[in-house]
């Protein structure tokens, strides 16, 4: 690792600790306290951060030591948390988080609307895998609510049954925005856990994918994407990185949707809260763009997916046990108080020796 990182200008960092099998675990550990079961939110999510933290925080000592002057662009997940735990462990590093749902999102919108998606800009406000589209703009004209009908046509009615929680079209109405799709997770997390109580964990779906694709990238002849590339997930994050590393390295000013230090820009919330916020991009970095106050209800799911992030980065970082605990109480989609501790004791047991201070 050490002499592929030195000297870089940029370094990609993209990994899963314990691979796709750790993943079903923290699915089926969900499902086994009657919570969510997913890889960046909720218990799965914390399972993950806990995983990841130790490896990430290594990765940007190694980068600060072998190329004190790049830029690490962190698309780990869950991404938001990754990158604030390294801006406030290793701050002397230029680090930026990035996810591909803004991109794939303008895309969607640009189609619905019949423009090109260059043409498009976002009012985006929120965290990586929370986050809201409050206002669309293009070539500069207001069109935010032409962007939300649209968005609204592309829903259901109602959901038949049997089928995977989707956006309603009341859903939409009520939120009067373009929601992430990863909201659904808290807004719809009664019908996700009935979901998921009678379907396979898409870890499990994701293993069968890609042993698909190792057999058909063993083919040299092959010259076209496999069709299981897509269902596998992740589109888009070559362009996303691609496009933003040309930008810093062109010094262009342009905007990229990035998670990036607040400082100021939504009103109300800390300075050094990592948010997935429109920035303008130089040969520095991000610096985010200054917005308006997150409405209340927004303001108050931020705010505790937050402090449960935080809370979570001072257990790996510090080994504390009793941040463990209050994380996994202050998540929206966490278990109940009574249930912690035996959660918490079973997710040690699964990842064993994967967990850094809580390694027994």
């Amino acid at each position: 690792m050490r002499a592929g990182i030195r000297g870089s200008s940029f370094v990609v960092s993209q990994f899963r600790v314990g691979t796709q099998v750790a993943r079903h675990r923290d699915e089926l550990l969900g499902r086994k306290y009657n919570l969510v079961g997913q890889e960046t939110v909720g218990v799965g999510g914390f399972a993950k951060a806990l995983r990841t933290i130790p490896v990430a925080l290594h990765i940007a000592r190694t980068i600060v030591e072998e190329a004190p002057t790049a830029i690490l662009l962190n698309f780990t997940n869950p991404a938001g948390l990754i990158t604030q735990t390294i801006i406030q462990e290793v701050p002397e590093l230029t680090t930026i988080g990035l996810c591909n749902v803004p991109w794939n999102t303008r895309i969607e919108i640009a189609e619905a609307m019949g423009v090109e998606s260059s043409s498009v800009n976002f009012d985006y406000v929120g965290l990586n895998h929370l986050s809201w589209i409050r206002s669309v703009h293009i070539d500069g004209i207001d069109q935010s609510a032409a962007a939300i009908a649209a968005f609204r046509g592309l829903t259901i009615e109602k959901g038949k049954p049997g089928d995977s929680p989707a956006w309603t079209q009341r859903s939409i109405d009520l939120l009067d925005a373009i929601p992430n799709y990863y909201l659904l997770y808290y807004y719809a997390e009664k019908e996700w856990i009935n979901y998921q109580s009678n379907n396979p964990t898409r870890a499990s779906e994701v293993m069968k994918i890609e042993e698909i694709l190792i057999e058909k990238f063993k083919d040299e002849t092959l010259v076209t994407k496999p069709e299981e590339l897509m269902q596998r997930g992740g589109a888009y994050y070559s362009d996303s990185a691609a496009e933003l590393m040309a930008d810093i390295h062109n010094n262009a000013g342009t905007t990229h949707i990035v998670n990036t230090l607040n400082n100021g820009a939504v009103p109300g919330f800390p300075d050094d809260a990592v948010m997935e916020i429109p920035a303008v991009i130089t040969s520095a970095g991000a610096q985010s763009i200054k917005t308006t106050a997150m409405r209340g209800d927004i303001d108050a799911l931020v705010r505790t997916v937050k402090d449960f992030e935080l809370l979570t980065i001072d257990a790996a970082v510090n080994g504390d046990e009793e941040s463990a605990l209050r994380a996994l109480i202050t998540n929206p989609i966490g278990p109940d108080i009574a249930d912690a501790r035996a959660l918490w004791t079973d997710l040690k047991k699964e990842n064993a020796g994967m967990i850094g201070a809580f390694n027994d």
